[in-house]
């Protein structure tokens, strides 16, 4: 069976689908790689159109826009046909949140080191226990060191949060490649960015069931 990764968080700008289309184009050099995409805004499946379109090939990514009582289905048959299958999920809590949570095997929430986006993730960190999912915190656009990132680091180490350590840094490379239908990995393989995904799959892989 397929790992599932759901990726969620609540606050807006956090990077969410960025990180689902990075992590898909990575996941898709080692084989069959699915995403769901449950976020009303569509922006996944948008990136996949540009990237069906490019002249160029690319390893497959099969990106799904199926929602509602659909979803579990969809999700238990993607999981028997694809190693990995990544959940990008809406900017609320509701049901469809919740069956991409109870279907995953880890939840990953994207948190930029500021009070606004940790006070945001708190519904998500609150269904993953309620479904009792194991969840991950991975900083983005995180800069290298600063006051507010240390700050930020010793309150989700005081309320035992599990923050994975690759971080993704403040990056143009990031949404360079997703313009272009594509991954950091793919569009610039030798940058820091690239290399800052490569980490974080790697920590990903480690849920593997």
């Amino acid at each position: 069976m397929g790992l599932v990764i759901t990726v969620a968080q609540q606050k807006g700008g956090a990077g969410k689908t960025m990180l689902v289309a990075n992590l898909a184009a990575a996941f898709a050099a080692r084989g069959p790689v699915a995403a769901v995409d449950i976020d009303p805004q569509k922006s996944l499946a948008r990136w996949a159109e540009l990237r069906a379109a490019r002249t160029v090939p690319t390893p497959k990514v099969d990106v799904s826009d199926i929602a509602g009582w659909r979803l579990a289905a969809e999700l238990d048959r993607l999981k028997r046909t694809h190693h990995v299958v990544l959940i990008d999920s809406p900017p609320r809590v509701d049901t469809d949140a919740r069956v991409a949570v109870r279907a995953a095997d880890i939840v990953l929430v994207p948190l930029q080191p500021t009070p606004p986006d940790l006070w945001a993730a708190e519904g998500t960190l609150a269904l993953a226990l309620a479904e009792r999912r194991p969840v991950c915190l991975v900083l983005n656009r995180a800069p290298a060191t600063s006051r507010l990132r240390s700050v930020m680091e010793a309150e989700l180490a005081r309320r035992g949060l599990h923050v994975l350590p690759a971080a993704l840094g403040n990056r143009a490379g990031f949404a360079n490649a997703f313009a272009a239908g594509l991954g950091v990995t793919e569009a610039a393989p030798r940058s820091v960015a690239a290399a800052e995904i490569a980490a974080l799959m790697a920590e990903l892989e480690q849920f593997a069931t």
